[in-house]
C-alpha cells in the first residue's frame, strides 16, 4: 500500500475487537489493530485516547507509545496520536459518551502532563474553547504544533472566533457531541458551518451519526475542501454486530451496526470502516469518487500540517 495514497483516519478510538484506551493493551493487540487496518486500505492513523482522569489517560498514553515503539507495523501505521478530552463541556449532550466525572477545564499543567506522556506523537487534540479560559491551553498546542480541534463543546460564536485567532484549525465530528434537541438556527453546528473558510470540519460517514441528506447538506455548505470524514472507530469496527467495550462502557452492537450507550440515549463511537465511508459518501451522498477520497485521503494529512494549511 502506498503511504500517501491509503485512507488517513484522524480519530481511532479502537479496531478488530481491541480497545486503544483498554489498560492491559497488549503489542499483540496493537499489532493485530494495525494489521487489520492495512488490510482495510487505511495507511495511516492517530489512535484516539479518550477522556479519563488524567492520571489513567497518562499511564495509557505511556504504555501506546511503548508498545508502538517496539513494533514496525505500529510505527508505520500510527502517525500519531489524538487526545479526545478531558477538557470538554461537561454538560449532558455535549459531553456524549465521555465520563462526566472525568471531564475538567482547560488546565496548562494537565495538558503538559498528557503532552509528556505521548512522547511527542501528540498531533491532535480536541477541547471545548469555552472551558479553555483565556485559551491558555490552544495557544501552548498551537505554539507547538499540535493541532486544535474544538469539540463535544458550545462556544458561542465570538468565543469560536477568539479560538481561532489563538490557534484552532479544526473540528471534531460535527453534528456529534451535543444534544438531539437543540436552538433551531443558533448551535454549534451552525456556527461551525459559519466559520468553514477557517476550520476543517470532520463528520463520521455512517449515516446515524449523521444523516446522510443532513451530511450532504453540510459538505455542500462547507464544499469538500474544507472538510475531513473520519470514523471515530470503536473496538467492533470491521466485525459487525455482538458485545465489546469502549473505555467504561459495556456495548451490544445490533444488526444495523450502530454502538448506542445502554440506554439508548446517546451515540458511543463507530464501526463504520474507511472502506464503507468511501461507499456511503459515493452511493448515499452522492460525491464523486475523487471527492469522497479526498475526505479520506488528501485533506486529512492537510488539515495537520502546520497552521492547518488550506493551500494545495
Amino acid at each position: 500500500m502506498d503511504s500517501e495514497n491509503g485512507f488517513f483516519d484522524l480519530q481511532v478510538n479502537g479496531y478488530a475487537g481491541i480497545d486503544l484506551n483498554q489498560d492491559a493493551l497488549t503489542e499483540s493487540d496493537l499489532h493485530t489493530v494495525c494489521e487489520r487496518l492495512h488490510a482495510d486500505g487505511v495507511a495511516a492513523i492517530l489512535a484516539t485516547i479518550v477522556t479519563e482522569h488524567v492520571d489513567v489517560m497518562v499511564r495509557r498514553l505511556e504504555n501506546l507509545v511503548a508498545l508502538r515503539e517496539r513494533d514496525p507495523l505500529a510505527r508505520q501505521v500510527i502517525a500519531g496520536i489524538h487526545i479526545e478530552g478531558p477538557f470538554l463541556n461537561e454538560t449532558a449532550g455535549y459531553r456524549g459518551a465521555h465520563p462526566e466525572d472525568a471531564i475538567r477545564p482547560a488546565e496548562t499543567d494537565a495538558m503538559e502532563r498528557l503532552l509528556d506522556a505521548a512522547g511527542g506523537l501528540a498531533r491532535l487534540v480536541t477541547l471545548a474553547p469555552e472551558r479553555d479560559a483565556g485559551l491558555k491551553v490552544t495557544r501552548m498546542l498551537a505554539d507547538r504544533g499540535v493541532t486544535v480541534s474544538a469539540g463535544h463543546c458550545d462556544p458561542d460564536l465570538e468565543q469560536l472566533r477568539a479560538a481561532l485567532d489563538a490557534g484552532l484549525t479544526m473540528f471534531t465530528h460535527l453534528g456529534n457531541g451535543c444534544p438531539m434537541q437543540m436552538h433551531r438556527h443558533d448551535n454549534i453546528i451552525q456556527r461551525a458551518l459559519s466559520l468553514h473558510d477557517r476550520l476543517w470540519l470532520c463528520f463520521i460517514a455512517d449515516g446515524a451519526h449523521v444523516a446522510f441528506p443532513a451530511l450532504g447538506n453540510y459538505l455542500r455548505a462547507a464544499g469538500p475542501d474544507r472538510c475531513v470524514v473520519v470514523t471515530d472507530a470503536i473496538a467492533p469496527a470491521s466485525l459487525g454486530p455482538g458485545r465489546y467495550t469502549l473505555g467504561r462502557w459495556d456495548l451490544v452492537i445490533g444488526p444495523d451496526l450502530v454502538a448506542r450507550a445502554p440506554d439508548g440515549s446517546h451515540l458511543i463511537g463507530a464501526v463504520v470502516t474507511m472502506r464503507q465511508s468511501v461507499a456511503n459518501l459515493v452511493e448515499r451522498v452522492g460525491l464523486s469518487r475523487e471527492d469522497a477520497l479526498r475526505l479520506t485521503v488528501t485533506n486529512p494529512r492537510r488539515a495537520l500540517e502546520p497552521a492547518g494549511s488550506f493551500s494545495g
